[in-house]
């Protein structure tokens, strides 16, 4: 269960590697993207060689994100499903958000907001990589028309956006939530921040043997 006697193991090394990857790549995706997408951006393009350069990496970088998340996605989906809890959690956000979670449910491994953040990401990430397939026209350019490009481009647009708003998201919680990165940088959880955060988890931790 734990690595010590305070701590609760809450993801593998091959986990937190597979979770990095794909923070990396969204992030190079979105400087990347950022810096073709107006050309007050366009100084970005320095970070990666140039416009030139970007215009091609960035693509590639979409494919590693793409098998990147996909790779979390099956790690994690089943225990993303939405449960009766969740609803009760999202309806007493208040009560969460001001550290006053007594006497609501006890939560899995993911809280109401980690399942939004996975099955938003989830979607949107789809949606990048498929439209990012139709605008890349070094290999499917002949497959594509003009009007399906010109959709394509509005809806990696919006995509683009809305998946970097719920990494902001994701980001300031991670860090308002005290105790909760050293599960992404050690794999590990106090016991305390289980018990309090996650206690259905916690338990079922508890008994494996």
């Amino acid at each position: 269960m734990s690595e010590g006697t305070n701590v609760v193991a809450r993801y593998t090394t091959a986990a937190r590697i597979n979770h990095w990857i794909t923070a990396v790549s969204l992030i190079l995706l979105a400087l990347s993207g950022m810096a073709l997408f107006h050309p007050s951006l366009f100084f970005l393009t320095n970070l990666f060689g140039g416009g030139q350069a970007t215009r091609a990496i960035h693509p590639w970088i979409g494919v590693v994100l793409a098998l990147s998340f996909a790779g979390l996605f099956f790690r994690f989906f089943t225990l993303n499903f939405w449960r009766r809890e969740d609803t009760v959690w999202m309806k007493n956000l208040g009560k969460v958000i001001n550290n006053k979670e007594e006497g609501l449910p006890e939560l899995g491994k993911y809280n109401a907001g980690q399942k939004l953040v996975f099955w938003g990401q989830s979607i949107l990430i789809l949606l990048l990589f498929g439209s990012g397939i139709v605008l890349w026209d070094v290999y499917f350019e002949q497959y594509t028309t003009v009007d399906q490009k010109r959709l394509a481009a509005v809806v990696h647009a919006l995509c683009a956006i809305g998946a970097i708003l719920i990494w902001i998201v994701h980001v300031y919680a991670a860090i308002w939530v005290k105790g909760t990165l050293r599960a992404m940088t050690r794999g590990s959880v106090t016991r305390g921040w289980s018990w309090k955060h996650h206690r259905k988890w916690f338990r079922q931790e508890v008994e494996k043997p």
